[in-house]
């Protein structure tokens, strides 16, 4: 899913590595991954590094990211994303849709971990 007014990327522009730490992430130069899934989406798999924030949360929790960064927003399949960089972009920060989502991020073979004992996956 695309949307001509938010800016994007393909799963494949996606940095390698990011530290779930806004502020480690900000000292090193890094990216931050901000998955906006719900929490059993995230469970089953998920991208390491990412910090998990559902997109419902993102207004209230907006002080754990950082203004400093590059922040890859990434879901499902785009839908959500896009909302979220519309409204993240609104209030100053440099953020990107991937688009995709997960989707496109597992058939990529990109890494995926899990809470729990399972494999990760997300489809």
């Amino acid at each position: 899913m695309t949307s001509p007014e938010v800016p994007s990327v393909p799963v494949e522009a996606v940095p390698g590595e990011f530290d779930s730490s806004k502020r480690a992430a900000a000292d090193a130069g890094q990216a931050i991954l901000l998955d906006v899934r719900e929490d059993d989406e995230w469970r089953l798999g998920h991208a390491p590094g990412a910090i998990h924030i559902p997109m419902v949360d993102v207004p209230a929790r907006v002080d754990e990211l950082d203004y400093d960064v590059d922040l890859y927003v990434i879901c499902r399949q785009g839908g959500r994303s896009i909302e979220v960089v519309k409204y993240l972009t609104h209030i100053g920060f440099d953020a990107v849709h991937v688009n995709g989502g997960m989707v496109a991020w597992q058939q990529l073979g990109r890494p995926l971990v899990a809470e729990g004992d399972h494999q990760a996956k997300i489809y």
